[in-house]
């Protein structure tokens, strides 16, 4: 999503490279730079003269001009500016001292709300918890049998007593799924409520009304991370009426320019807490504004790929591998290589994995281009040798290549 801007903000890094000492007019030239680049990537025009003031009035401070390396001391303080407009810390999820923990999710139609109470439930479930999703929904066709096939995948139960497609009170739904809640032992209620395709008073008060109706520990506002400038409009115009305790963006998988993520935060006063990248359930996991600053500015992060990998991977079998690869336990045959490569498959694609090493931003376009399908034509064709080729590949000649290669389709 933030391709764009980290390209733009490279560029301009790149110019101040090599120089013992930044003048006047190379801290004013690099502001500039930097402000086309916020406003190009869509980021709300408040937000934008705030952070290049900041990164100015820091430029010409004593911690560039006594610097030992000017152009990477600029790059720490656009850094540590992009992590303060981000929202500065990780903002965790509080949760009820006795009683179940209400969750309300508030936000326009086609944000992505419904999907995201699933993403959510799996999450809180893989934290140990025991969540339950209500179907507040009650206005949009299928919302709740979408909301119960949804629950269904991530295998977290789903309190709907009322079908929904226009008919049925939201406010008595979520009232009573409190009593259902404490009846059952579940001890994290997220209630999914109904959205409208702009802002309008009548969604407004019904958001109000549940909130008031089960008294929430925290209401989310779900922003579509692509939908630009609007978004900053719309999480004030909630703000004002609804009131909430944090954001969540979602499709930050996609194609658009980013400046509501970094926009939002700044101008509400509300921290990004969680964030969706893509389809998949699993795609959903807490914002981190250090870690999302450091991937646009292409320094990589490894702490995502680190946790993800820790979720992942086997640690007795990554231990078996390293100890073969290290000569200690034995040969590393193919068979091992083809667990390893299974093993990266469950971290997501491969263009994925590889965006979050440092410095890949300068082979964004042979990571889109990748085939993930490299990795099933691999795989056929090992599995298509005999174990002895795969323990020894050496004695694989030409006439056991050619039955390799017709066996796996090559």
């Amino acid at each position: 999503m933030f391709a764009t801007l980290s390209d733009r903000l490279a560029d301009t890094f790149k110019n101040l490279r090599g120089k013992g000492r930044l003048s006047e007019a190379d801290i004013d030239a690099t502001a500039r730079a930097i402000r086309i680049a916020l406003l190009e990537a869509d980021v709300a025009l408040p937000v934008v003269k705030q952070f290049v003031g900041a990164v100015k009035d820091r430029a010409r401070g004593e911690e560039v001009s006594g610097a030992l390396n000017p152009a990477q001391q600029i790059i720490k303080i656009v850094n540590e500016e992009l992590v303060s407009i981000l929202g500065g810390e990780t903002r965790r999820l509080r949760y009820a001292k006795s009683g179940p923990t209400v969750i309300m999710l508030a936000g326009l139609q086609g944000a992505g709300k419904t999907t995201l109470a699933a993403k959510l439930a799996l999450w809180l479930k893989e934290q140990g918890k025991a969540p339950v999703l209500v179907a507040c929904d009650l206005q949009r066709p299928n919302a709740v049998k979408q909301l119960q096939v949804n629950g269904e995948r991530v295998g977290v139960p789903v309190f709907a007593p009322e079908v929904g497609n226009g008919v049925g009170d939201p406010v008595s739904v979520a009232r009573a799924s409190i009593e259902e809640a404490k009846r059952k032992l579940y001890d994290v209620v997220i209630v999914d409520t109904a959205g409208r395709l702009g802002v309008d008073a009548e969604l407004m008060q019904q958001a109000s009304d549940i909130r008031d109706a089960v008294n929430p520990d925290e209401v989310l506002f779900v922003v579509d991370a692509m939908i630009g400038q609007d978004a900053v409009v719309t999480a004030q115009a909630f703000l004002d009426g609804v009131g909430y305790d944090g954001v969540v963006l979602t499709k930050l998988d996609g194609d658009a320019r980013g400046g509501a993520a970094l926009s939002i935060a700044s101008i509400t006063g509300r921290p990004v807490m969680f964030a969706s990248n893509g389809e998949k359930l699993t795609d959903f996991d807490l914002f981190h504004p250090d870690r999302m600053a450091s991937r646009i500015l292409d320094m990589g992060d490894m702490m995502t790929l680190i946790e993800q990998a820790e979720k992942t991977f086997d640690q007795e079998q990554a231990m078996k591998a390293a100890a073969k690869l290290s000569g200690q336990g034995g040969e590393f045959t193919l068979d091992d290589f083809l667990e390893q490569m299974q093993q990266v498959r469950k971290l997501g694609s491969m263009s994925k994995i590889m965006g979050m090493l440092p410095g890949m931003g300068q082979f964004r376009e042979q990571l889109e281009n990748f085939d993930e399908r490299e990795i099933d034509r691999i795989q056929a064709i090992i599995q298509s040798m005999t174990p002895a080729e795969r323990n020894n590949p050496k004695m694989i000649d030409g006439s056991r290549r050619a039955r390799i290669a017709k066996g796996s389709g090559r």
